[in-house]
């Protein structure tokens, strides 16, 4: 019995070990753009979270991100009889400090943390958090001249948790007249269409309708491992950043210029001019090859993601002994038959991909060629 026990102990903290070694967040580039991994909303104790930023650096650095803000709350100050917080910009300075010499790149941020509207609001790439904030049993400083401040310091400001049933009981994202004004002055330029472990088809259409860019982010207040059980297989919500270059400088042009995606539980949201490149650039056709003498064709399609795609097959010919619908896992390599009743090179085979979104119940599609010669 006691031999059993540690057998099962031994396989539970081995797979658990595992799920630590692969849980880096791994997308490949895309022509023109590296593909940068980024969590631009979470908190610390310097506002309403359980962690010292220092922490926030660790799991940034363990889910091999490129980019981190820590956006602590502005005007919501719970922890301040225990950490007073004279200093907006603190968390930002520890966090950077932590961060030392890595390659992760720590951006400046806060959260505006208004009533509806405008609700809250992510602030980033900002020089002086102490000049966005109200006091704390007031709004006493105008919405709009907060946004305005941001759009002085060179920031980039975007919409948090628009379907907050907190804000929004009926839980649908809606744009009303403040949001209209900032988005028309470009005061606000993306929109939170994933929050912790909510997604919010209202918050895309918003995007698509009002060329906003879309994030996806934790909002983590507690441990990362615990709240997206990460030894479990989960992974925090992050926005995939097109950019120029691996700096912060690249990832503040990329969400300027709208090329993002939010990824969340096995799931990619974006526009399908950001969508397709990554999709292309994820699942590849490692090589194809007729089964004896039959016209039944052996495809090996390679995927180079983190994402297990569901793929449900649209193009001409049939798979053999399959039904429509195949699973590629992430890293590896994936074999599907098809009946092609003749062999001749190349093949073009569609997919639609299911777990890829770009508008509400749009899901993209993305053509292969195959050939025995390659």
């Amino acid at each position: 019995m006691n031999r059993i026990l540690i057998t099962l102990i031994t396989l539970a903290v081995s797979g658990s070990a595992l799920a630590q070694e692969n849980r880096t967040i791994d997308f490949p580039d895309v022509p023109g753009y590296y593909t940068l991994t980024c969590d631009l909303h979470m908190h610390t104790v310097f506002s309403d979270g359980s962690v010292w930023p220092n922490i926030r650096v660790q799991e940034a650095h363990r889910d091999g991100l490129d980019a981190i803000a820590i956006t602590d709350h502005l005007e919501y100050q719970p922890h301040r009889h225990d950490i007073p917080n004279p200093d907006r910009n603190r968390a930002f300075d520890v966090a950077a400090n932590a961060n030392g010499d890595n390659p992760l790149i720590v951006i400046s941020g806060s959260e505006i943390t208004r009533s509806m509207p405008p609700g809250h609001a992510n602030a980033i790439f900002i020089t002086d958090a102490n000049a966005l904030v109200a006091p704390f049993d007031e709004e006493a400083i105008d919405a709009i001249e907060v946004f305005e401040e941001v759009a002085r310091q060179g920031g980039f400001a975007f919409w948090n948790h628009p379907a907050w049933t907190s804000q929004r009981s009926d839980g649908i994202a809606a744009l009303e007249d403040m949001h209209r004004e900032l988005i028309a002055a470009n005061l606000l330029q993306g929109i939170e269409v994933v929050n912790q472990f909510n997604y919010s088809d209202e918050a895309l259409e918003i995007a698509l309708a009002h060329n906003l860019a879309i994030l996806g982010t934790s909002d983590v207040h507690g441990l990362v491992d615990w709240d997206f059980e990460v030894a479990q297989g989960g992974h925090r919500p992050v926005t995939l950043v097109f950019a120029e270059e691996r700096t912060a400088e690249g990832i503040h042009e990329g969400l300027r210029a709208r090329r993002t995606i939010a990824w969340h539980r096995n799931t990619l949201i974006g526009r399908e001019s950001e969508i397709l490149p990554l999709l292309n650039a994820s699942i590849t056709v490692a090589g194809a090859e007729f089964r004896g003498g039959t016209s039944v064709l052996e495809v090996r399609l390679e995927n180079h993601s983190d994402a297990r795609f569901i793929l449900r097959n649209t193009s001409e010919w049939r798979f053999h002994d399959d039904i429509d619908i195949i699973e590629v896992s992430p890293h590896t390599t994936t074999t599907f038959e098809l009946k092609t009743l003749e062999q001749e090179d190349p093949y073009l085979i569609s997919f639609e991909v299911l777990n890829a979104v770009t508008a509400p119940n749009t899901h993209p599609e993305i053509t292969l060629t195959v050939s025995t010669d390659d």
